[in-house]
């Protein structure tokens, strides 16, 4: 089962290129089973989940179209980069790539979007006994 679809994509994000579909329709399935994957790592059943909440099923479609979007809106030729900067004296060039390696990435937001990631918290003892006005 796929979170959202092409047209989903081309509904809540921009009109696509054919080649843009093409690279869509392979890329939905691989970010659908990323998710799953990662609600496996947290104990959860994403399918489930989704399928006893309607509107967690909206926020996956949301989800799975940001991913599919950020993907696609990286080119394929070279490593996309967020930042560049030059110098003419010093002759320095230097760049901030989006994604080392390039790939998909699901950010931990999202994945707190989906409720696959909860805040914890926890007490670390320095110096191995309690303190007396506990």
């Amino acid at each position: 089962m796929d979170y959202a679809t092409v047209e989903d994509l081309m509904l809540l994000w921009r009109p696509l290129t054919l080649q843009e579909q093409q690279r869509a329709a392979e890329l939905l399935p691989v970010i659908c089973a990323s998710l799953r994957t990662e609600a496996k790592k947290a104990g959860r059943d994403l399918d489930a989940m989704i399928a006893a909440d309607a509107d967690l099923a909206a926020v996956a479609k949301s989800v799975t179209v940001d991913v599919a979007a950020r993907t696609l809106m990286t080119d394929t030729d070279q490593e996309p980069m967020t930042q560049f900067s030059q110098s003419a004296g010093g002759y320095t060039a230097s760049g901030t790539f989006l994604v080392p390696g390039g790939g998909l990435f699901i950010k931990k937001s999202e994945l707190a979007r989906l409720g696959l990631r909860r805040q914890r918290y926890g007490v670390i003892e320095l110096y191995g006994k309690p303190d007396p006005r506990d």
